[in-house]
């Protein structure tokens, strides 16, 4: 591969990866707390849709990102209120949520489908780090705003995730709620904040299709790519900064599946990452369990206090 298709390459995988790294993210903070988020999906829908009509109604792109990230919080808050204050089954919450929160969505978008967006977000470079070789002209330079936002908010969360108390609190909490519980956490609070900041992030994520990637709106603007970052969180091992390999290796079997069509079939190159997806939960079983691949030992139970 030469250095040119390389870059290429790279370039490409940040631009599509970035969606699938901001939800990611957001979804490893909530499982890291204990809480699967399976309606990320529909999360990312509502937020593609809120911030395309605010910022084709105000003209501001940044408007239209906080209406994204609000709308993806709001739909997280109320998955958080099923399943961790009323202790629904979390599964069930998210996969309702997936599905109404896409048809609401398309619902919601249909009167602004082919609407020219005058508030798309412009490419940026990021000065030195830009001169930087091969690495400058691949991910730092022609990139949309979010895709920086995604990198730094890695490094930022995987910081805040290992190093500081707030990181090891949410971590006792999915881990073991009892034990968070009897030295005074508030364990439904704290799941209750991590779901939702999952749900802003892929407000973003979605916001960042409708604004950026593909400034318009269309029906199913995010062909599942919700379920991708749910596949990417667990291929990730629960790990902030290995998200980013994760997202760039998605984005880059996307891209090189349109590059490589003469050599190899290009849903063989689509199907690779869920292949590596289904290998990590494998290992889960071979290993010994969930903590002995990262994975939260409390993810999916619900917490009532008093039991065991």
């Amino acid at each position: 591969m030469d250095v040119e298709l390389l870059t290429t390459t790279l370039a490409r995988a940040l631009a599509f990866g970035t969606p699938l790294l901001l939800v990611a993210l957001g979804e490893i903070v909530a499982e890291r707390s204990g809480v699967v988020n399976l309606g990320v999906e529909g999360a990312m829908m509502l937020g593609a849709v809120a911030g395309f009509v605010v910022a084709a109604i105000t003209g501001s792109a940044i408007l239209g990102l906080a209406a994204a990230a609000l709308a993806g919080a709001l739909t997280a808050a109320l998955h958080a209120t099923l399943s961790v204050v009323l202790l629904a089954n979390q599964h069930v919450s998210g996969l309702a949520i997936a599905i109404g929160g896409v048809g609401l969505a398309n619902l919601v978008g249909r009167d602004w489908v082919g609407r020219p967006l005058p508030a798309a977000m412009p490419f940026v470079s990021v000065p030195v780090l830009k001169d930087v070789p091969l690495l400058g002209p691949a991910l730092f330079t022609d990139q949309y705003v979010l895709s920086y936002v995604a990198l730094a908010a890695a490094v930022l969360l995987w910081w805040l995730t290992f190093r500081t108390r707030l990181g090891l609190t949410v971590r006792a909490v999915g881990e073991s709620p009892i034990a968070a519980d009897t030295s005074g956490v508030s364990v439904r609070r704290v799941r209750f904040l991590a779901v939702t900041f999952g749900g802003l992030m892929a407000g973003l994520g979605g916001a960042y299709l409708s604004l950026a990637y593909r400034p318009s709106w269309g029906e199913n603007i995010t062909n599942g790519m919700g379920w991708i970052a749910l596949g990417l969180t667990i291929f990730a091992l629960w790990h902030p900064l290995r998200a980013i390999g994760a997202a760039l290796l998605f984005g880059a079997f996307f891209t090189l599946s349109f590059r490589l069509q003469s050599v190899l079939p290009p849903e063989l190159l689509t199907l690779l990452p869920y292949l590596v997806t289904i290998v990590a939960l494998t290992l889960i079983a071979l290993r010994g369990g969930r903590g002995a691949v990262g994975a939260p030992e409390a993810l999916g139970t619900p917490y009532r206090r008093g039991e065991r």
